[in-house]
């Protein structure tokens, strides 16, 4: 198969979020980015036309540690916000919490019910 330039290979990004409980974590995604929720035993997702993000239950599971490294965050999301203030009143009635480390003054970083840290940023 010939690499064709300027042609996608896939058709949209999915990521998969490591997690003890796969429904909660879902519920908690899709009432922060108003999308619906699939669950099923042990796997959860929420998706749109163009993007899915899912949730698989890990035995084990240990939260990672924001600043701090000891369990790294492996990664974060990203959720574009046109109020700061009303974002983060929002993700904190939903079961977030806030660090005291902010790193910014564009985006602010939170913890979702899992520990995983992710970020509401208006630039």
């Amino acid at each position: 198969m010939d690499i064709v330039p300027g042609m996608a290979i896939g058709r949209y990004p999915s990521v998969v979020l490591d997690c003890p409980d796969p429904g909660a974590l879902a519920s908690f995604y899709g009432a922060v980015l108003d999308w619906k929720v699939e669950s099923s035993d042990g796997w959860a997702e929420i998706r749109t036309e163009n993007a899915c993000i899912c949730f698989q239950q890990v035995e084990g599971y240990r939260r990672p540690e924001w600043p701090g490294q000891e369990v790294p965050q492996q990664f974060h999301i990203d959720i574009m916000v046109e109020d700061l203030d009303a974002g983060e009143a929002a993700v904190l009635q939903l079961g977030a919490t806030k660090p005291d480390h902010q790193p910014g003054t564009t985006f602010r970083v939170f913890l979702d019910p899992a520990g995983h840290p992710f970020c509401l940023c208006v630039d």
